[in-house]
């Protein structure tokens, strides 16, 4: 491991087995702290630190505060056969997610379509990784994500936090190009704020709004004060983060709170209970399986010349050419998985004191 004055530079094999030795010491049986690990890495592959190791401490926390639980198994609430009702029994998110998403592949591949509607999960991460996971199974997926317990973001024209960060996400399997659109409906992810806390990458200076209605990017109007070595609270700040797009972005996040949260049976992001620390994910997901509609060489040579041709755009910017979906991510991936991680200092140290 190297450092200079901003970050510490982590190997990929470091990094994933510290995570999951402090996740080993954390209650978790091997295949489970490998999962974790292997997932919150990945996201920092990605380029997504918001959902990557930074979360180490945090999950740490509700894990022994009792908020989530190591070892658990999904319950099928309803199955109809072309959906699928799920609850995760505040279970960790990777973990009862990725179990969720399995079945919907498994079914999905059989019959052709599946709708899977997962409730009361631990944080799930990065969204995309399950849609990437679909890819892999040469299935079509949509996903719409809430998080239960955390109204972070304002809806357009308010200052009031009524939404959460309200995730999205889309694989579309073309060979050799697969498209994986992720974003969460906010301008910013919350955990980008958590990464900016600990000195990483500064927020935009209008990515957050106080309760005068002032855009700010200080992560102090979503957690209030706090400590270098202190866990950041969401509940010690009065601000809000905006929705990203105005209008646009705070309809889809009403969408995703709709039919991630409400549709599912799970709660909605508010309002919040003052004692709660811990959060819940719902996630309504769709997989669809082009070889089952008959269309798969058609869809694959349509989408690839239309992908090839959208991406055939002049750039704006000379030497900057028009990318897709998922594409910034690959350059990220391939660069770190390379010459390791970067993590700011704050980041690094918050998960050595957790594995002490």
């Amino acid at each position: 491991m190297t450092s200079n004055t901003a970050v510490h530079i982590v190997s990929v094999d470091e990094l994933r087995a510290t995570v999951r030795s402090i996740f080993l010491a954390s209650g978790c049986a091997d295949d489970e702290a490998t999962l974790i690990a292997t997932q919150l890495v990945d996201a920092n592959l990605a380029g997504h630190d918001s959902h990557g190791v930074v979360r180490v401490p945090q999950y740490v926390d509700w894990l022994r505060s009792g908020f989530v639980h190591a070892g658990r198994s999904i319950e099928v609430v309803s199955d109809g056969g072309a959906f699928l009702v799920l609850d995760g029994g505040l279970g960790l998110g990777q973990t009862v997610a990725t179990q969720a998403v399995d079945l919907g592949i498994d079914r999905a591949r059989r019959t052709g379509s599946c709708v899977v509607a997962l409730r009361n999960a631990g944080h799930i991460g990065r969204v995309g990784w399950f849609a990437e996971s679909a890819i892999r199974a040469g299935l079509v997926s949509v996903h719409f994500v809430n998080v239960a317990g955390s109204p972070l973001v304002a809806p357009f024209g308010g200052l009031d936090r009524r939404y959460s960060t309200a995730p999205f996400a889309a694989g579309v399997p073309l060979p050799g190009r697969p498209v994986v659109l992720d974003f969460a409906t906010s301008y910013v992810a919350e955990g980008k704020v958590q990464v900016a806390s600990y000195g990483g990458k500064p927020l935009p200076g209008d990515a957050l709004i106080g309760q005068d209605g002032t855009p700010t990017g200080d992560p102090r109007v979503l957690y209030g004060d706090y400590r270098d070595d202190e866990l950041r609270l969401t509940s010690g700040g009065t601000g809000a983060i905006r929705a990203f797009g105005e209008h646009k972005g705070s309809g889809l996040a009403l969408m995703c709170e709709l039919l991630a949260g409400a549709l599912t049976g799970g709660p909605c992001a508010g309002p919040l209970d003052g004692e709660r620390r811990g959060i819940s994910n719902g996630m309504l997901s769709i997989y669809l399986s082009p070889e089952h509609l008959g269309t798969r060489a058609e869809f694959e040579r349509i989408g690839l010349d239309y992908l090839d041709w959208v991406l055939s755009a002049r750039p704006a910017r000379p030497g900057e050419p028009v990318l897709a979906p998922g594409d910034p991510e690959g350059a990220v991936r391939a660069r770190r998985l390379a010459e390791g991680i970067p993590l700011p200092i704050g980041t690094w140290e918050a998960i050595r004191r957790t594995a002490c």
